[in-house]
């Protein structure tokens, strides 16, 4: 495992953006875009934009040729970045470029483990935390695999963010907040993402066998599409992550109004008022 380098100051964001949170008392609202979707620059416009609307940390998805968790919604958009060409090194890069616009918002990378390893665990890690990621969420790495990965992203600082399901057993509950750190996603239903009528009440359910093992705080995602559902979050659990609803809006967006239209979406969901176009929200 190679040392932290010596100028290395780390950083805890997501701690920090929790603590914050709870001063204010208020929820927080993480949102997940497809890096590199429509294309590179779109997302680096987007990120700010969103930020300033009212998102507390913000999930870029690594895109990947067979994303099997995700609906049809977060397929197309995988899909269409990766007709961009853009690889996990182009997730970093854009990460490492967004970074200075977003210095208190956490950055999260999410996807899956074969680019990841494929890179290199110790490359990856380390490219990571020169690019400012907090944390990592790894969607079909299973937890007695973590080791390797989480024994690196410790050394920098970077968590790596337990993924639970209704089907967790307690006994994967507990170990994977034991590896893990930052927060935990709860996901709310059985199935692949995707926007919903509803709230499932499995993923309220799944929070409380949860809250047994760990004092971390509590995120809930999949299927959270409206205001409605954040507030219903807010009540039981510390943030609420919406991913489908944007990336759907995103690709009914014209290029040229896509930042404008997600902005105001996100307003909408943070309680805002909707920013002025080129504006921020307040």
């Amino acid at each position: 495992m190679a040392p932290l380098t010596s100028k290395a100051v780390v950083r805890d964001r997501i701690k920090e953006k929790f603590a914050a949170l709870k001063r204010e008392g208020r929820g927080g609202l993480i949102v997940f875009l497809t890096a590199g979707f429509p294309d590179r620059q779109a997302t680096l416009e987007l990120v700010p934009a969103l930020v300033a609307a009212g998102a507390d940390a913000v999930e870029l998805g690594i895109p990947f040729s067979d994303p099997l968790a995700e609906g049809p919604t977060i397929q197309e958009s995988t899909f269409r970045a990766l007709q961009q060409g853009i690889t996990l090194e182009d997730c970093l890069e854009m990460a490492r470029v967004l970074r200075p616009q977003v210095p208190d918002t956490p950055l999260v990378l999410m996807g899956y483990y074969n680019p990841i390893y494929q890179f290199g665990l110790e490359r990856f890690a380390q490219n990571c935390q020169e690019a400012g990621v907090d944390g990592v969420i790894v969607v079909d790495l299973p937890q007695e695999e973590t080791g390797p990965l989480a024994a690196q992203c410790a050394a920098r600082g970077i968590h790596i963010i337990p993924l639970l399901a209704p089907t967790s057993t307690d006994a994967s509950i507990k170990a994977a907040v034991h590896t893990g750190g930052g927060f935990v996603y709860c996901i709310s239903l059985i199935g692949v993402t995707g926007a919903r009528d509803q709230v499932s009440n499995r993923g309220f359910e799944l929070l409380e066998r949860v809250r047994v093992h760990t004092s971390l705080p509590l995120a809930v995602g999949f299927g959270i599409s409206t205001r409605q559902h954040v507030e219903q979050v807010w009540r039981q659990a510390q943030a609420a992550v919406v991913g489908s609803a944007l990336v759907r809006l995103m690709l009914e967006s014209p290029r040229g109004q896509l930042a404008d239209r997600a902005s105001r979406f996100v307003a909408q969901l943070a309680g805002r008022n909707p920013p002025k176009q080129g504006g921020t929200a307040r």
